[in-house]
C-alpha cells in the first residue's frame, strides 16, 4: 500500500491523496488528464452528497451550493416535520461549500479519469454549519486544541458480502466464492475463508492504493462472507474521511463481482452484527507523549477518566453509535456484541476493551459503534465522552475480569429511548450545540416512524392467524 496521506504540509503533485491549494489541485488534475470532479459533502447518514462538475467549472471561481435540506433528510429521502425544537429553512436557501484541497484524490472505478474532492458546509456569512457532519467532529477536535491535545483514533469497520438482492421482501444470502459454494458455517481468522474472494480483495487493494488509503490488515471475521478491515492509527478527521471513502470503494469493488457489500449493523438475523471499534488515545501536543501513561508507564487519572466518561456519557450518544433501527438488532446478550458499558482489560464481552500494548500505545477501544454509524459522528460522540470524563474528572468502576456477555448496563435497547436520552442531556447539547441535536433527533424520529409503517414477516407469521 502507498504511504502517502493527505498532510497539508505536502505539495508533492506525485502524491496519491492531497494537496494545498487550489493551484496545486489545478497541476494535479492537469497531470492527470482529469477533466471531471465529484464535489462530495457527507450527510448525517454518512450518504456521500454533491455534484459532478467539469474541473473548468471548479476552477471558473464560482461557488458550490446546495439547498439546506441536504441536512435534514433521512435516509429513505424524506423530511421530518416541524417541531418545537426543529424548524427547516422556510426558504431552502443555499449553503455554501468549500473544498479541502488535501481529501483530493482519484475516483479509480469510474470508466473516464475522475477525481473526487471532499466539501465543508459553510452559511452565506461564512459561519461553519453546525449540523455537517465534519464539522461537528471539527467542533470536538477543537475542544481536545483547547487542552493542549490531540486525539489519535484506529477504526475498524465490519461489513458483509451478499448475493445482489433486488426484491428487498427476500433475506439476504452470502455470495458464491471462487469454491463454488457459499458459506454456511462461521469461518473466523480463517485464511481459506478469505481466499474465496481473493479477485474481489485485489480490487479492494488496487482501488485503495489508487486513492492513497491504507489499509492495516483485512480479516475473515465470524459471519458468513463478514470481513474486517483494520485502518492505520492517525489523526481522527482524517479516518473519518478515510473510512467514508472506504465504504463507497469497498460497494463498488463488490459490484464489479456481482455481489453487494453492505455495513448494516444486522443485515441476517442467523449472523453476527457489524461493528466499526473505534482505538482511542490521546497525545499531549507540546511533549508528543500519551496522556494515558506516566513517567513510570502507570495508568494516569487522564486514562481512567477517560474510560469513566465513555461509562457515563455512552448511553446518551448511543443514537449516533447506532443510528437506525436495524442497529440495536445487533446488540445481542452472550454475543461479542457488547449491550454493556463494563471495561476490562483484553475482554471483548465488554463495551469498552483496554488492549493490552506498551505504556505509549495504551488506548481505549470502543466496541459499541455499529458499521452503519456516520463515521465523523460516531468518532466524534465517543471522544466527546472521554473529554468529558477527564474535565469533570469521572472515576470508572472496577474492570471486569469475567465475561460479561449476558449482562445488561445502561445502554438503551431500541432508537425512540436512546432519542430521548440523547436530547435531553445538557452536557450533550453543549458539546454538539442544539441546532444539531434538533435536528438528529427529528430526522431519526421521522425515521422511526416511517419503520413502523412497514408489517414485517413475524408480525404476519404470528400475530395473522393466532390473536
Amino acid at each position: 500500500m502507498s504511504k502517502e496521506t493527505n498532510d497539508p504540509e505536502n505539495s508533492n503533485n506525485d502524491s496519491l491523496r492531497g494537496v494545498v491549494d487550489m493551484e496545486a489541485a489545478r497541476t494535479w488534475l492537469r497531470q492527470r488528464n482529469i477533466q471531471d470532479i465529484e464535489c462530495v459533502v457527507p450527510d448525517l447518514a454518512g450518504v456521500a452528497r454533491g455534484k459532478m462538475m467539469p474541473s473548468e467549472k471548479f476552477f471558473s471561481g464560482s461557488v458550490m451550493t446546495m439547498p439546506a435540506s441536504i441536512f435534514a433528510q433521512t435516509i429513505s429521502g424524506s423530511y421530518p416535520e416541524d417541531d418545537e425544537r426543529f424548524q427547516h429553512n422556510p426558504i431552502d436557501g443555499d449553503l455554501y461549500f468549500r473544498p479541502d484541497y488535501a481529501t483530493l484524490t482519484s475516483v479509480p472505478w469510474e470508466t473516464d479519469p475522475t477525481a473526487q474532492l471532499i466539501h465543508d458546509a459553510y452559511t452565506r456569512e461564512g459561519a461553519p454549519v453546525e449540523t455537517a457532519p465534519r464539522n461537528v467532529l471539527k467542533r470536538v477536535l477543537a475542544l481536545y486544541a483547547e487542552k493542549g491535545w490531540e486525539p489519535v483514533i484506529a477504526p475498524e469497520i465490519e461489513f458483509y458480502l451478499v448475493k445482489p438482492n433486488t426484491d428487498p421482501d427476500y433475506p439476504l444470502e452470502p455470495p458464491t466464492g471462487r469454491s463454488g459454494r457459499p458459506e454456511v458455517g462461521r469461518q473466523s481468522y480463517s485464511i481459506s475463508a478469505l481466499n474465496e474472494y481473493d479477485d474481489l480483495i485485489d480490487d479492494i487493494y488496487d482501488l485503495s492504493e489508487q486513492q492513497g488509503l491504507e489499509i492495516d490488515t483485512l480479516i475473515h471475521e465470524e459471519g458468513a462472507a463478514q470481513m474486517e478491515i483494520n485502518l492505520r492509527h492517525g489523526n481522527p478527521l482524517e479516518l473519518a474521511d478515510q473510512v467514508f471513502l472506504f465504504k463507497r470503494t469497498i460497494r463498488e469493488a463488490a459490484l464489479r463481482h456481482d455481489m453487494y457489500a453492505t455495513f448494516m449493523s444486522k443485515p441476517m438475523s442467523n449472523q453476527p452484527g457489524s461493528a466499526m471499534h473505534i482505538h482511542q488515545s490521546v497525545i499531549d501536543k507540546e511533549t508528543g507523549k500519551n496522556i494515558f501513561a506516566g513517567e513510570n508507564a502507570e495508568e494516569t487519572p487522564e486514562f481512567l477518566s477517560f474510560i469513566a466518561g465513555h461509562q457515563k456519557y455512552l448511553p446518551y450518544v448511543t443514537c449516533i453509535m447506532a443510528p437506525f433501527v436495524n442497529s440495536y438488532r445487533r446488540f445481542a446478550r452472550n454475543s461479542t456484541s457488547p449491550v454493556n458499558v463494563y471495561w476490562g482489560y483484553d475482554n471483548r464481552t465488554v463495551g469498552l476493551r483496554v488492549p493490552y500494548s506498551d505504556a505509549q500505545a495504551r488506548r481505549l477501544e470502543n466496541r459499541v459503534p455499529g458499521s452503519d454509524a456516520n463515521p465523523y459522528l460516531a468518532i466524534a460522540a465517543s471522544l466527546t465522552c472521554g473529554y468529558l470524563g477527564i474535565v469533570k474528572g469521572l472515576k470508572p468502576d472496577a474492570p471486569q475480569t469475567t465475561s460479561c456477555g449476558h449482562l445488561q448496563k445502561a445502554l438503551p435497547r431500541g432508537l425512540p429511548e436512546a432519542l430521548a436520552l440523547f436530547e435531553n442531556n445538557s452536557d450533550i447539547i453543549e458539546v454538539f450545540g442544539e441546532k444539531f441535536v434538533a435536528t438528529y433527533r427529528a430526522i431519526k424520529h421521522e425515521e422511526f416512524e416511517t419503520f413502523m409503517s412497514v408489517i414485517s414477516p413475524w408480525e404476519r407469521e404470528y400475530l395473522l392467524l393466532n390473536v
